[in-house]
């Protein structure tokens, strides 16, 4: 288990690019999918 100390502004800075990068992917294929769904209910 990690500590509770305050993360460095490097691993920190790491840590949030990996979620942003992962985040990023992920909101863009279930924005995707929504829109896949919705034109298909439509039509």
């Amino acid at each position: 288990m990690e500590t509770t100390t305050p993360a460095t502004p490097s691993k920190f800075k790491v840590w949030m690019k990996r979620i942003g990068f992962w985040g990023f992917i992920f909101f863009l294929l279930k924005g995707l999918a929504w829109l896949a769904v919705g034109y298909w209910f439509v039509k």
